[in-house]
C-alpha cells in the first residue's frame, strides 16, 4: 500500500454497501480495481466466485482479468466480462440461448436491406443508409422508449415504425436477438421473474463496475436490481470522460447513483500519473467550463516544463505539413511512431492527412473506419460528368447523372450500352418531349464546357453551373438529413482538386494514393507501428508520448450540430478526453480556413487559460 496515494488506498480498503469513485484520466482506476478485488478475497475472506467485475470492452475485461491473476499470483473464479456478456449469460440460463441465437451483422444488414428495399426508399449509398437506421434501431431499444413516439432522421417517422416492427418480428422468427436485445431481455426477465433475479443477486453479491460513465439508463437499472439488497455496488468512472451520449450514457446516470443510495460513500481520486503538470492544468481549466459535473480539481505526480503548443495556420495544407514536421523531428530524437496520435473531431477529417503522410512516406494506421472520399456516391457523381466530358459514353455513367439535378429523364431512353447525344435527344422529339430534349442538348453544352477546364473549375461548374448543388439541397429535404454534410464532401473534393491543372494529373493522384492506402492497409496487418490516427471517441483509454489536436475550429470542436448546452458539454468533454491523452507533450492546431471557407479558432483554446469561478 505504501506506493498509492490516500484516494485510491480508500477505495480499495471499501468493503460494504455503495461506493462511487470518481476517478479521473491517468488516476490508476485498473490498479485500484484489481488491488480492492485482491483486498476482498485477501482480506475480507471473500470467495472470489462471489465477486463480478464488468467493463464495457472484450479487450478491456482481458486485460482487467490478466492483470488480477498476475497480481494474485494465482488463477481465482472471480467473474470478468462485458456488459452484455454478463447479460447473455443471464439469458442462456433462462432461454437456454446458444451462440447460434446472436444474430450476426452480416445477417442484420441482409434482413435490413430487404425490408429497406420493399419500401422503395430513396437514398444514394445503402450501406450509410442501413448503418444508420441500424443505429436509430438500438437507440431506441437502449432507452426502453415506444417507437411510436420517436420520430427517425433518416426516413419519414410510419416508414421506420413499420421497418422497425419488421425487424424485430424477423429476429423473433428465426430465435435470434441482437446486443441490445440482450440488455431488454435482462431487464424483463428481471421486473417479471423474481426467483431469477434472487438466484442471480445471491450468485454476484459483489459487483465492481469499471467506466461507470458510460453505462446507459438500462444497464444502470438492471445492475440496481442484481446489487439488491445488499447493495454491494462499487462504480468507477469519470463523468468528464463521458461522451457516448449518442449511445444512451450521460453524466447524468452517474450523478444519480448519489441520489438512488444516499448512503453512498464518494471517493475521489485525484492524482494524474500519466500527464505532465501543464497538461493536467490546462485539460482541467477546458472542462471546469461544464456546469453538469461533479466538481473537481486533478493534480499531475509529474512535473513538467512547457507542455502544450497552440498554433493557428492559413489552412489544413500548412497545419498537416507542421504535424508532419513534428512527426519526423520525434522520430529523429530517437522516439517511435507508435508514441504519437494525430486527433480528430469525426472520421472524415483525417483524408487530407492521409494523402499528406502518404507522400512523405511516415507509416500511420486508423483507429476508426475512414470513408474513402473518392470512394464516396457524390465524388462518383462529379466523376462521371468528368468522364462524359473526357468523351465517355458509357451508359452507367449517364444513368448515374442524368438526373442530378432533375431532368426528367427516363431509364426507358438509354437502352444501348453506349450513348449518342442527339439520338438520345431525338428519342424525346419524336416523343413530343422537346422540353427534356433540350434539357439534353443544355447537358451536352455543359459537358463540352467542362471538357476544357481545370478539376476545380470544372467542380465549382457542375455545382453552380449545372445545378448539383441544387440537387443536394432536394434530396437533403427529401432524406431529412442535413444538407451541411453533403456539402462538406463537395467541399474536401473541390479542395482536393485545387492543385491539379488538368483531369489526368488529378486522375493519377487519385489512383496512386488508394494504390498507396492499400499497400498501408496491408503493411499494418504485418506491422504493429504507426502514428495513430484518431477520433476522440476511439482514442479513449489510450495514452501517447506526443498527442495532435488538429482544427481545433468552431463548427468542428464544438461540432456545428451542439446548439443546446447539453450538446456544448458534451463535445467540451470530448475536447478534454482528447487533451488528456497526452503524457509529455499535447499541440493544439487550428487554421484560418478549411475547404475554402474561413474559419474562427475554437472557444475551447480561449477556455483553456484560466477556470471557471
Amino acid at each position: 500500500m505504501e506506493e498509492l496515494n490516500e484516494g485510491q488506498i480508500q477505495a480499495i480498503k471499501h468493503f460494504r454497501g455503495p461506493c462511487l469513485t470518481l476517478a479521473g484520466p491517468g488516476a490508476g482506476k485498473t490498479k485500484v480495481i484489481t488491488l480492492r478485488t485482491k483486498e476482498l478475497i485477501e482480506n475480507r475472506q471473500v470467495n472470489p466466485a462471489d465477486i463480478l467485475v464488468v467493463t464495457f470492452t472484450k479487450a478491456a475485461a482481458t486485460e482487467m482479468r490478466e492483470r488480477f491473476t498476475k497480481l494474485m499470483g494465482r488463477r481465482a473464479p472471480v467473474t470478468f466480462g462485458t456488459f452484455h456478456a454478463v447479460f447473455f449469460s443471464i439469458l442462456k440460463y433462462a432461454y437456454h440461448y446458444t451462440a447460434e441465437n446472436i444474430v450476426r451483422e452480416e445477417q442484420k444488414f441482409l434482413l435490413m436491406r430487404d425490408m429497406v428495399r420493399r419500401f422503395h426508399l430513396d437514398y444514394e449509398d445503402e450501406n450509410e443508409f442501413i448503418g444508420a437506421l441500424l443505429g436509430e434501431i438500438s437507440m431506441v431499444k437502449n432507452v426502453r422508449m415506444d417507437v411510436g413516439n420517436y420520430y427517425s432522421r433518416n426516413c419519414p417517422e410510419d416508414t421506420f415504425r413499420k421497418i422497425y416492427a419488421q425487424y424485430e418480428k424477423a429476429l423473433r422468427g428465426r430465435r435470434l436477438i441482437d446486443f441490445d436485445d440482450m440488455l431488454v431481455y435482462t431487464y424483463e426477465l428481471f421486473s417479471q421473474r423474481k426467483d431469477i433475479l434472487s438466484l442471480w443477486q445471491r450468485r454476484y453479491p459483489f459487483i465492481l463496475i469499471d467506466e461507470y460513465q458510460d453505462i446507459n439508463q438500462l444497464q444502470y437499472e438492471i445492475v440496481k436490481m442484481m446489487a439488491k439488497p445488499q447493495n454491494n455496488l462499487f462504480v468507477v468512472g469519470d463523468d468528464d470522460q463521458s461522451i457516448y451520449r449518442f449511445r444512451g450514457a450521460a453524466p447524468q446516470i452517474m450523478q444519480m447513483f448519489t441520489k438512488d443510495y444516499k448512503d453512498a460513500a464518494q471517493i475521489l481520486l485525484d492524482v494524474n500519473y500519466r500527464s505532465v503538470s501543464e497538461i493536467v492544468e490546462k485539460s482541467g481549466y477546458v472542462i471546469s467550463h461544464n456546469q453538469n459535473r461533479f466538481v473537481k480539481k486533478a493534480v499531475s505526480a509529474r512535473r513538467g516544463g512547457k507542455a502544450v503548443c497552440v498554433k493557428n495556420f492559413k489552412n489544413q495544407r500548412e497545419q498537416n505539413l507542421a504535424v508532419i514536421e513534428g512527426i519526423r523531428t520525434f522520430i529523429a530524437q530517437g522516439g517511435s511512431y507508435g508514441g504519437i496520435a494525430v486527433l480528430f473531431r469525426t472520421n472524415t477529417q483525417p483524408r487530407l492527412l492521409m494523402e499528406q503522410l502518404l507522400e512523405y512516406n511516415i507509416p500511420f494506421q486508423a483507429r476508426d473506419k475512414i470513408p474513402g472520399l473518392y470512394d464516396h456516391w457524390i465524388a462518383k457523381d462529379i466523376f462521371s460528368y468528368i468522364k462524359i466530358a473526357m468523351g465517355s459514353r458509357e451508359r452507367a455513367d449517364f444513368l448515374r447523372i442524368m438526373n442530378k439535378p432533375k431532368r426528367y429523364i427516363g431509364r426507358d431512353s438509354l437502352e444501348e450500352r453506349t450513348v449518342a447525344f442527339d439520338v438520345w435527344a431525338d428519342y424525346y422529339a419524336k416523343n413530343e418531349q422537346e422540353w427534356i430534349a433540350e434539357r439534353i442538348d443544355r447537358l451536352a453544352y455543359d459537358c463540352k464546357m467542362l471538357s476544357n477546364m481545370a478539376p476545380y473549375a470544372a467542380v465549382n461548374y457542375i455545382r453552380c453551373g449545372i445545378g448539383y448543388d441544387d440537387y443536394l439541397n432536394e434530396y437533403a429535404d427529401y432524406r431529412q438529413i442535413r444538407r451541411e454534410e453533403l456539402f462538406e464532401v463537395l467541399d474536401e473534393l473541390m479542395e482536393a482538386a485545387r492543385t491539379y491543372p488538368d483531369y489526368l494529373s488529378w486522375k493519377k493522384h487519385i489512383e496512386e494514393y488508394q494504390r498507396e492506402l492499400k499497400e498501408q492497409g496491408e503493411r499494418n496487418r504485418n506491422e504493429t507501428e504507426g502514428v495513430s490516427l484518431s477520433t476522440f471517441h476511439s482514442a479513449k483509454g489510450l495514452e501517447y508520448d506526443e498527442v495532435y489536436i488538429v482544427d481545433v475550429n468552431e463548427k468542428i470542436m464544438p461540432y456545428k450540430k451542439a446548439v443546446l448546452e447539453e450538446d456544448i458539454e458534451e463535445e467540451r468533454r470530448m475536447f478534454y478526453v482528447g487533451m488528456t491523452r497526452a503524457r509529455e507533450r499535447l499541440y493544439l492546431y487550428s487554421s484560418d480556413r478549411i475547404n475554402n471557407h474561413e474559419m474562427e479558432p475554437s472557444r475551447f483554446l480561449e477556455e483553456m487559460e484560466a477556470k471557471k469561478g
